[in-house]
């Protein structure tokens, strides 16, 4: 399987790289904001999913959702938000731009692996 993680902390991105290589995941790409990120994904082909902050520079994880979204090759691409806004309406907010999962900063790795399989992933 091939994620994508997009989150501005290095140390974010290094605690989800080891939970997706410990669930079975093999190739994972990584981008630093939203704007790497949607250049990433474009350029690499078939993904099983991408997991995303919200609090970034360039392009926050709310509007990469929507730019993804806004491109109908990626209707099918499970999008999780993981990120430390725990607000209600901010959630309801990232699920409406389309996100597909929502994961509230710290996090588990049984609570990653929960949400990746409610999402239709199978997981190691």
């Amino acid at each position: 399987m091939k994620a994508l993680l997009i989150d501005d902390s290095k140390a974010a991105r290094a605690i989800l790289r080891m939970v997706l290589l410990q669930a079975g995941f093999s190739e994972i790409l990584e981008a630093g904001d939203g704007v790497e990120g949607l250049a990433k994904l474009r350029a690499a082909g078939a993904l099983d999913c991408v997991l995303v902050d919200w609090y970034m520079p360039e392009m926050d994880g709310r509007d990469f959702v929507r730019a993804v979204r806004a491109d109908a090759s990626f209707d099918a691409l499970p999008v999780v938000m993981v990120t430390s806004e725990s607000d209600p309406a901010m959630m309801a907010s990232a699920l409406l731009a389309g996100a597909s999962e929502y994961i509230v900063k710290p996090f588990t790795r049984q609570a990653i692996c929960e949400k990746l399989q409610i999402v239709g992933l199978s997981l190691a």
